[in-house]
């Protein structure tokens, strides 16, 4: 997969096409961006369950 996308890169920028090699480029950047964000939102969701896990404990040992 990352030699397809090695070789789209060359291609494009071997036929100067730089706009064309701009806007793949924010293309992964975004997609990076919002794997990211996608494992912040399961990490937090993670730690939100894991506070209310123990607050019950603590709520039930009272």
């Amino acid at each position: 997969m990352i030699k397809f996308f090695r070789k789209i890169r060359q291609k494009l920028l071997t036929e100067n096409k730089f706009s064309k090699y701009l806007l793949y480029a924010i293309g992964e950047i975004v997609l990076v961006v919002i794997g990211i964000l996608i494992a912040l939102q399961i990490d937090n969701n993670h730690n939100y369950n894991e506070q209310r896990r123990v607050e019950q404990e603590y709520l039930l040992s009272l």
